[in-house]
């Protein structure tokens, strides 16, 4: 009972921590930075790849070092006891030392296969603040949009008062307040999609943290931070290309792993030579004391060149294949690095339309339709169409902005780095 309290005041404790650890000093809301550094402490993806490499680098310690000696022990069984001969026993000990190199190759197979283990690791990191990045980003967007859709049920409360007015003063139509209730039901109806998608968001963003799905999350910034355009995606595509393919960890753990294939191959070579065993041993029953304690050297006849000839040709095979995936790897980086580039210049000139013109479009026609049906000189369908523009315009404009940043995490992505703050 005291166990399982401890446990739960434990937890509570941790989550906790977690939960305090999202929003800045003085500030209730989730940074997306803080939000990727705790996925990247909680996640058990991570864990595990971590642990992965711990093993592989454990076997880097069991490599490379020779056998443990052996010692053999018999006695007489006859002479136990017996009054005509003394007790007859005889020791032995040996040491098996393998033909030079082998030791040598055997370790190098355990440390690159570690090497490639560590880059699992980077690689997984990176994949999992990617998607960190990308639901910070979808969290954005629907708690925005949310946002957008309240001012939009107020605004359109604020038309079907005016539509009434017009109606009660004789200049408007019975039609234009019946039409502005279906527009409210529609945002209303809005709401509810848009708060359980923003539920959805948060369930998958508790996920990667390894909390309970609704598991409440702070509400994110009010605005991203978006670097220069030039800042982020200028530079020399080939050196950028070059670049990604230099520190991808997913072509470094195929390039490691060649090497080990390599290094067995040649271990597999080595085979083809005999190992020594060295012994010394001491029998209390020869009669002539200069024959009890004797040396020896010992090897076996490598003669199964059909096993080892397949060792090696298994080991080339294995890093024939490693290097072609590093080669297809390394074209692939290539080619995202040039995609994520072209997709990020266009976010931004996205970005910019709608923050230089179709923004100020969308609000001065909604303006100048209402003092248009204020004054009797347009209709009020005019009015309502101009606020459905309004809020496309507005809540595709979340959207831009939101996907500006994902265009940003695509190219550090691609890159081969992860999702910076």
């Amino acid at each position: 009972m005291q166990t399982g309290l401890a446990a739960t005041l434990i937890a509570g404790y941790v989550c906790a921590l977690a939960n305090t650890a999202f929003a800045q000093e003085g500030s209730p809301v989730l940074e997306r930075a803080a939000y990727v550094r705790a996925v990247l402490e909680h996640n058990p993806s991570i864990a595990s790849a971590q642990q992965g490499w711990r093993a592989a680098s454990a076997r880097v310690r069991q490599s490379g070092v020779f056998d443990d000696p052996m010692v053999d022990l018999r006695m007489a069984p006859l002479s136990i006891g017996a009054s005509h001969a003394p007790f007859g026993y005889e020791a032995a000990i040996s040491q098996r030392l393998p033909w030079p190199g082998k030791l040598g190759f055997e370790e190098a197979v355990a440390k690159a296969e570690a090497e490639a283990a560590r880059n699992d690791v980077q690689a997984v990191r990176r994949e999992v603040a990617f998607s960190a990045a990308v639901l910070y980003d979808q969290y954005f967007v629907s708690v925005r949009s949310l946002e957008v859709n309240e001012q939009h049920i107020a605004l359109m409360r604020t038309l079907k008062a005016g539509a009434l007015a017009q109606l009660a003063s004789g200049r408007g139509s019975a039609q234009d307040p019946l039409q502005a209730e279906a527009e409210l039901t529609h945002l209303e109806h809005d709401a509810v999609i848009l708060a359980s998608e923003r539920d959805v968001v948060v369930a998958q963003m508790n996920e990667l943290l390894h909390r309970a799905p609704e598991s409440p999350l702070p509400p994110p910034v009010r605005d991203l931070a978006l670097p220069n355009a030039r800042d982020t995606a200028g530079g020399d595509a080939k050196r950028l290309g070059e670049q990604a393919v230099a520190q991808r960890p997913e072509i470094r753990a195929a390039l490691q792993r060649a090497h080990a294939e390599e290094a067995r191959a040649a271990r597999a070579r080595r085979e083809s030579y005999p190992d020594v065993t060295v012994s010394t041993s001491y029998n209390s029953m020869w009669d002539m004391p200069e024959h009890r304690w004797m040396v020896g050297l010992g090897f076996n006849l490598p003669l199964q060149f059909g096993k080892r000839a397949g060792a090696v040709e298994e080991a080339n095979a294995a890093r024939a294949r490693f290097e072609n995936d590093a080669a297809s790897l390394s074209d692939k980086a290539r080619t995202e690095v040039a995609v994520a580039r072209k997709r990020l210049e266009e976010s931004y000139h996205v970005l910019h339309l709608f923050e230089e013109r179709l923004l100020p479009v969308a609000r001065d026609q909604i303006d100048a339709a209402r003092a248009g049906f204020i004054a009797s000189r347009n209709e009020f369908v005019a009015v309502i169409a101009a606020e459905k523009n309004l809020r496309s315009v507005e809540l595709e404009y979340q959207m831009a902005r939101a996907n500006c940043d994902r265009r940003r995490a695509e190219l550090d992505r691609a890159l081969g780095k992860e999702v910076t703050p």
